[in-house]
């Protein structure tokens, strides 16, 4: 390949690799649903928990000083990561389903009427569903959702779907199930055009390539860390600084606040006021080691490096026979996904028979039902690439997938 990354050397980094499943080599292709870890976030959490392990913000003794000292300056990581204009713009989370959570709650309860309407896609996650079903159904609001064409792409110009009654634009800006990589600058435009906020989930993105909240000029942006290299348990909300200080805080207690009376509380100044009780400072710390490792990189190498092994999967993949592949036919439309089905095989049964190869992929509905109900299948098999990828394990997949259009065709069950 001819990407900026050295594959073998970043392979050394990741000591899970080196493992094997069911004695053959493990090849790991599930990097949508969580990527593994390499040994200098593993690395930077145990250095935590072995030298610093202290509460943060309130301690004035030498541990809870640099705990604190190690926690703000990820803020600062994240905030040049995805170049927000202020770190009091970013807000720690578990998840980016917790941030979904935070903004339906915080922005959405206040905001939303009766009548109004919220914007989605027929290729969201249920993260990015489910909140805003809940709060359409409180508040008497409804939901629109565009269509998708027959390559699971965005159906027309999203104008057409927006009226002014639309509050809201929630889209993924690369889907998790098929991934597609949506028009989010165009998305944005045509939202604010309308007078709507607009939010991308960048779960699928931020993990994979450049992404840059100013240029995009999205009102809230989120994403989880267990995708990128961090540790689950730790995700962002970043939203524009005067959103974050109209909105009332999530959750209460602990350190979001800054004046606690009998009668009555002041709450932090932001982002504080948005992360009540002790934080996941440790995975905190290893989320910051991640975004020095990706950042070293090159998120412009990363994405280089999986247009490049998508391209080269999804031309191999098309050799067999047999196989719907669902997305976009061209590598630079998508992220690292290539998602498909094996004759009438279903998904699961295909997954198991390339686990037995060490093959590790993942099968079902990704968390979007309707999704598959728009593809008319119950599920798909679902093979997601990273920094570590080669060819040589998209061939393993290959392999691994015509055995089982074999195993199964010779099959009595079948």
């Amino acid at each position: 390949m001819s990407d900026g990354l050295d594959v073998g050397r970043i392979r050394r980094d990741f000591p899970i690799l080196s493992r094997e499943v069911h004695g053959r080599p493990l090849v790991y292709l599930d990097n949508a649903a969580t990527s593994q870890k390499p040994r200098q976030v593993i690395d930077a959490l145990v250095h935590y928990y072995e030298h610093y392990n202290a509460n943060i913000h309130r301690a004035i003794h030498q541990l809870g000083e640099e705990a604190t000292e190690a926690y703000e300056a990820v803020r600062g990581k994240v905030a040049r990561f995805i170049n927000a204009p202020s770190e009091e713009c970013i807000v720690f989370t578990r998840n980016a389903t917790e941030a979904l959570n935070l903004v339906a709650y915080a922005w959405g309860r206040p905001s939303i009427r009766q009548g109004d309407e919220i914007l989605l896609t027929e290729m969201e996650h249920h993260s990015n569903i489910v909140p805003w079903q809940v709060l359409a159904g409180e508040k008497g609001a409804y939901l629109r959702y565009v269509g998708l064409t027959e390559q699971q792409t965005l159906n027309d110009d999203i104008s057409a779907y927006l009226s002014e009654k639309t509050r809201l634009v929630s889209i993924t800006h690369v889907s998790n199930g098929v991934g597609t990589i949506n028009p989010a600058e165009a998305v944005v435009k045509a939202g604010h055009a309308a007078g709507a906020l607009v939010l991308l989930d960048a779960a699928q993105s931020v993990p994979h390539m450049p992404v840059d909240v100013q240029a995009l000029d999205c009102d809230f942006l989120v994403f989880s860390g267990h995708k990128m290299l961090a540790p689950t348990g730790i995700g962002v909300l970043y939203a524009r600084r005067e959103l974050l200080e109209e909105m009332q805080p999530f959750l209460t207690g602990g350190d979001m606040i800054k004046k606690v009376t009998l009668e009555e509380t002041t709450w932090n100044d932001i982002p504080w006021k948005f992360e009540a009780g002790t934080p996941n400072v440790g995975d905190v710390i290893g989320l910051g080691a991640a975004i020095d490792y990706l950042s070293a990189l090159g998120m412009e190498n990363v994405r280089q490096h999986e247009i490049e092994i998508t391209a080269y999967a999804l031309r191999r993949m098309r050799q067999l026979e047999d196989v719907t592949i669902y997305g976009p036919p061209d590598a630079e439309q998508r992220g690292g996904v290539v998602s498909f089905n094996l004759a009438d095989i279903h998904a699961h049964d295909v997954g198991t028979v390339l686990d037995r190869y060490g093959v590790a992929i993942r099968t079902g509905h990704h968390c979007n039902q309707p999704l598959m109900q728009r593809l008319g299948v119950a599920g798909t098999a679902r093979a997601s690439f990273y920094i570590y990828n080669t060819p040589e394990e998209v061939d393993v997949l290959v392999e691994a997938t015509q055995e089982a259009r074999s195993f199964f065709a010779r099959s009595p069950l079948s």
